[in-house]
């Protein structure tokens, strides 16, 4: 039916290190799993109960966000479900999984590293062949657009790459409230259309 809907956000923490394949294509799958906690109240005391997601993303932001997802990293993720199924010794086999359109880090790695601020990546079957971006005000006051995986300033978060990855570094901290970006104050009378 064509008013179905079918959306799903979780919120929780990486089970395994990530998983990066590619299709026969050439296209990225990263998949991993999500276990997400739901606290409920038993007499006086609170108790966590987890349930665990597994996840695939693919496309570039696959490749851009998969060296960031490590076992413990607390991230949010926005998608759909997918149910899979196959045959395996003459039984019907069948798994939901959630095809990740969006993801977000925002928190610890849950391994005692320092962590500085989260980032995003999303995919959309519109842009999939073309690389996630990121864009922000620069010192100067112009914006910059980056390509995520070509440029050292990437925002996919400051937490050190997996062992044997590419490297991205800590994009430098900048003073926002001191810039002038131009605000309304700015314009002329005579430059306002109405």
């Amino acid at each position: 039916m064509a008013n179905d809907l079918n959306v799903v956000a979780l919120s929780g923490r990486l089970t395994r290190e990530s998983e990066l394949r590619y299709t026969n294509g050439g296209m990225a799958i990263c998949r991993f799993s999500l276990a997400v906690n739901r606290r409920t109240k038993k007499g006086d005391n609170w108790e966590d109960e987890a349930s665990f997601f597994e996840c695939s993303m693919f496309g570039k932001s696959a490749e851009s966000v998969n060296q960031f997802l490590e076992k413990g990293k607390q991230v949010n993720v926005v998608g759909e479900l997918r149910q899979n199924r196959w045959e395996k010794d003459g039984q019907m086999q069948s798994r939901v999984e959630v095809i990740v359109n969006n993801l977000q880090l925002i928190g610890g790695s849950g391994q005692g590293r320092e962590e500085g601020n989260g980032g995003t990546a999303s995919t959309s079957r519109q842009t999939a062949a073309q690389p996630a971006r990121s864009s922000y005000p620069s010192s100067s006051g112009k914006r910059n657009t980056e390509y995520a995986g070509q440029s050292g300033n990437a925002r996919y978060g400051s937490a050190g790459p997996k062992p044997g990855r590419e490297s991205y570094s800590k994009p430098q901290e900048e003073n926002y409230g001191q810039q002038n970006l131009g605000g309304p104050e700015h314009f002329d009378d005579d430059q306002i259309p109405f």
